[in-house]
């Protein structure tokens, strides 16, 4: 899952980064409002994690030109202000949470799987395709009741995957949405992490579950 981290604190925005990379999130930054408005407008992001204090646009003008212009992923406002007037007007302008600073990592962790939940078909902490299972909050992957020993990148793909199972995803699809803003297109790295997954699968006896579309792409069986 792709995330973008709206937030002009160079050192609050490198803390959540690194935090959320630590947990196979891809993250990008943007320092102020018009930035911000630049990079959702221009990717497909999974996640907005948006600070309302940013300079060249305040939060609430971005969620609301952003929710107009019909950016639909779900939107966590931080911000040190804490009055219910506040917390109403950044529901109002089209955020789906308000998380006040100081927070704990982990409750933005929390909050950040709820959110990703709340998308159509999303709505539970473990994803299935037929014996393959994903622990999201544990970032654990199983097989047949047999644990996958995966890296967070590893993890962060076979999560894209198997939300989509049976359907086709392009490379396009997975470098926006796996890997962050730095990711070089030139390279063949996607093709080496399927190739780390298909033998990691097999390992578990599970063979073809993610087939190559020659010219288009890959797509994991539902029933593996």
């Amino acid at each position: 899952m792709r995330i973008l981290i709206a937030e002009d604190e160079k050192k609050i925005a490198d803390f959540i980064r690194r935090g959320l990379k630590e947990e196979g999130y891809a993250a990008d930054l943007a320092a102020s409002g018009p930035k911000a408005l630049e990079l959702a407008t221009e990717n497909d992001y999974d996640l907005l994690l948006l600070d309302l204090m940013l300079p060249g646009k305040d939060g609430f003008a971005v969620c609301s030109e952003l929710r107009a212009a019909g950016f639909s992923a779900p939107i966590l406002m931080l911000t040190a202000k804490d009055t219910v007037e506040d917390k109403v007007k950044g529901l109002d302008s089209g955020a789906n949470d308000y998380l006040t600073k100081p927070f704990a990592f982990e409750e933005l962790l929390a909050r950040v799987r709820a959110l990703l939940r709340t998308r159509p078909g999303e709505s539970s902490l473990v994803l299935k395709a037929g014996a393959l299972e994903l622990d999201l909050p544990a970032h654990k992957a199983s097989l047949s009741g047999r644990e996958l020993e995966l890296s967070a990148k590893e993890f962060a793909l076979l999560e894209y995957l198997v939300r989509n199972k049976g359907r086709i995803v392009t490379r396009t699809m997975i470098a926006e949405h796996v890997w962050d803003i730095n990711f070089d297109t030139g390279t063949n790295v996607i093709d080496v992490y399927i190739n780390y997954l298909r033998r990691k699968l097999e390992k578990g006896r599970a063979k073809g579950v993610i087939q190559t579309v020659r010219g288009k792409g890959y797509v994991l069986k539902p029933d593996v």
